[in-house]
């Protein structure tokens, strides 16, 4: 663990904090950040470790979109995201996407 934060808004100055402390305490690079949608933590990166690639993590993505399907759908409907998002080649995915949309 590198640390535990408390904060009461956690916005682009909160983790401006977190990674410039990180950065003093000897942090040298971040290669991803999977992040779920936190706020403001994208321009705090680019600021602190302007080299790393913030991704957006796909589950929370999924598990909300997912409030949407009709229950008895919801199992079929996950399956086949999931063989969408795990392609192997762009090409991949998006023939599967397209196989997903006929359905």
């Amino acid at each position: 663990m590198l640390g535990l934060w408390s904060s009461a808004h956690e916005g682009a100055k909160f983790w401006l904090q977190v990674l410039t402390e990180l950065k003093n305490r000897g942090l040298q690079d971040i290669f991803i950040a999977c992040v779920d949608g936190l706020k403001g933590f994208p321009q705090a990166m680019e600021t602190v470790c302007p080299q790393t690639t913030v991704q957006l993590c796909i589950v929370p993505l999924v598990r909300g979109s997912l409030q949407y399907v009709n229950g008895r759908e919801r199992r079929a409907v996950a399956q086949d995201w999931r063989t969408i998002y795990q392609a192997t080649t762009v090409e991949a995915a998006e023939q599967e996407r397209e196989l997903f949309a006929a359905r």
